[in-house]
């Protein structure tokens, strides 16, 4: 992934590498679909004749990518954590106590991923909350 995003020769690496180079130059990052929220871009593809399924997840600031995550064979589904608010209720068994009610998470789902039955096996599942 490194020498896709960064355009690094792959000649620099030792004879002995040979197998994983033509592992590496032969994938071919087509991605099916591009989404993005926010700061995150996320991207899936597939490719069928070998099985795999994968997704990356880029942080973006101010133009610049500052952090990939790659999900290979993993289903995704990402999520924004918020907080509904806090609130403050009078309790029954005591008129003058206040019991104040801890805050709320809500999770709404924003992207799931639609390509991981493409690989014809169970694949494992992942919440990735921003």
């Amino acid at each position: 992934m490194m020498r896709l995003l960064t355009g690094a020769d792959n000649n620099n690496n030792n004879n002995s590498n040979i197998k994983d180079q033509s592992i590496q130059s032969s994938f071919s990052f087509s991605p099916k679909s591009i989404a993005s929220f926010g700061s995150i871009v996320i991207a899936e593809g597939c490719d069928s004749e070998r099985g795999i399924y994968w997704v990356h997840a880029w942080t973006v600031t101010d133009g610049i990518i500052t952090q990939v995550r790659e999900y290979f064979n993993t289903s995704l589904t990402v999520t924004r954590l918020s907080k509904i608010g806090r609130s403050r209720s009078k309790s029954r068994s005591s008129a003058s106590s206040t019991v104040e009610i801890a805050s709320v998470h809500y999770c709404p789902s924003v992207w799931e991923s639609s390509l991981s039955n493409l690989v014809g096996k169970s694949v494992p599942g992942l919440v990735l909350a921003i």
